[in-house]
């Protein structure tokens, strides 16, 4: 039997073990992924989901950046916002796409006078759906380089992303991972996965990034699934696969929206709970600015808010 078969093994008789959601959480920490507003709607939105998960106390909590920086200035309001008016600390994402190193660095300077002490470094999508990703002239080339890069400008805490099934644009398993080494080696505080459907594809990678000889912290990113067909398209793009189950779950929910957040919330439940279960102790969550999901999740899991617990310890 392989290694692999035996954490799997292992890891379903803690599963079964255990009683039903009882004692998960205690050492369980989560951290949550926003997008800035488009809209006064949008906006309120935001900042209602942000007042609703602050309680809870994560790591910290990150906001999405535009491709080719067209969410640079709601990216950086939100971010400083954030850090000014709640007690989170906030991480700004900062991608490679459409700035040269000195734009890229200005923004940078800038998050740091703003108090932010976390970036999430990322390469960036191609700012047009479709085509190949080129380096801008006079910008950074990769994620690694943009590590590197902002470690000169200050002793930024830098989240960096992972693929368990493989960045799209990587020749294969072995160039992703050895990209990845290049993230961590230049200065990358912990990596944050691509969203994935199935715990084993989460083991699957832990396994083969120790095998690398990579020694970093490897933190699950979860997408509740609240709309099947556009996390079908997601997944397409970012090559992740999507069990045939998971289809059959959502089926005949289209207008029953109520019902898709109770099995949204269910899955990704039960998804965080085998990670745990598999010696995962901090989460990610992918929230789409909707509170009340990441929040019923981060619940079922034994996550508190702080004044809950207060009461439990008076």
């Amino acid at each position: 039997m392989n290694t692999l078969s035996v954490n799997q093994l292992e890891e379903a008789q803690t599963a079964l073990a255990g009683p039903l959601y009882a004692d998960v959480g205690g050492d369980l920490e989560v951290s949550f992924e926003f997008f800035p507003p488009k809209s006064e709607k949008m906006e309120e939105q935001l900042w209602d989901a942000i007042r609703t998960l602050e309680p809870l106390g994560p790591r910290f909590v990150s906001v999405t950046y535009g491709a080719g920086g067209s969410t640079r200035e709601r990216t950086h309001a939100t971010v400083a916002r954030i850090q000014r008016e709640t007690s989170l600390a906030a991480a700004a994402h900062l991608t490679c796409v459409e700035a040269t190193k000195e734009e890229i660095d200005q923004v940078a300077e800038e998050y740091w006078a703003a108090g932010v002490r976390h970036i999430v470094a990322l390469r960036g999508d191609p700012p047009r759906a479709g085509e190949k990703y080129q380096t801008h002239p006079g910008g950074y080339e990769n994620a690694a380089a943009l590590v590197a890069g902002l470690k000169k400008l200050h002793p930024f805490e830098i989240s960096v992303a992972a693929y368990p099934e493989c960045h799209p644009d990587s020749a294969d398993a072995a160039a992703d991972l050895d990209n990845l080494r290049a993230k961590m080696d230049a200065g990358a505080t912990r990596a944050i996965t691509q969203f994935f459907h199935e715990p084993e594809t989460f083991f699957r990678y832990r396994d083969q990034v120790a095998a690398a000889g990579i020694d970093a912290e490897i933190v699950p990113g979860i997408m509740p699934v609240t709309n099947f067909a556009a996390v079908k398209r997601m997944s397409a793009m970012c090559g992740t696969e999507v069990p045939a189950w998971l289809g059959r779950l959502f089926e005949g929910l289209d207008d029953h929206p109520a019902s898709r957040q109770l099995v949204a919330a269910t899955i990704a439940a039960e998804l965080s709970r085998r990670l745990y279960a598999g010696g995962v102790k901090q989460l990610h969550f992918y929230t789409l600015n909707r509170a009340e999901l990441a929040f019923a999740i981060c619940h079922l899991l034994g996550v508190r808010s702080r004044d809950e617990k207060a009461k439990a310890a008076a």
